[in-house]
């Protein structure tokens, strides 16, 4: 866990390090919209997001649909093993064969 922490420390320190050298203005343009005077680091950073964003909602739909798997999969093995529990002492309460019947032929 605390690798996990040193890494986004430096991941971090590196995107900030970025932002301060890349604050020169630039002008952003798409189809009819346009805005002038933007930081290229804030260009780079939000362009960066969206693509986090794009990337990252399939993955997680992905992993809910595991989730819901796992969480099917577990409640038919509970019931599974209930079943199972339930005919074993079933059969535990079961009279056994008398003695006097012998062997069957």
């Amino acid at each position: 866990m605390a690798i996990g922490y040193v890494v986004a420390a430096l991941v971090a320190a590196v995107i900030a390090v970025f932002a301060l050298q890349n604050g020169v203005p630039t002008s952003v343009r798409f189809l009819t919209w346009s805005i002038d005077a933007v930081p290229l680091a804030g260009v780079v950073l939000a362009a960066l997001a969206a693509g986090l964003v794009v990337a990252g909602f399939p993955l997680w739909i992905q992993v809910w649909r595991w989730r819901s798997r796992a969480r099917s999969a577990e409640a038919r093995a509970a019931a599974l093993e209930k079943t199972v529990a339930d005919r074993d002492q079933a059969l535990l309460r079961q009279k056994p064969p008398s003695a006097r019947e012998g062997p069957p032929p």
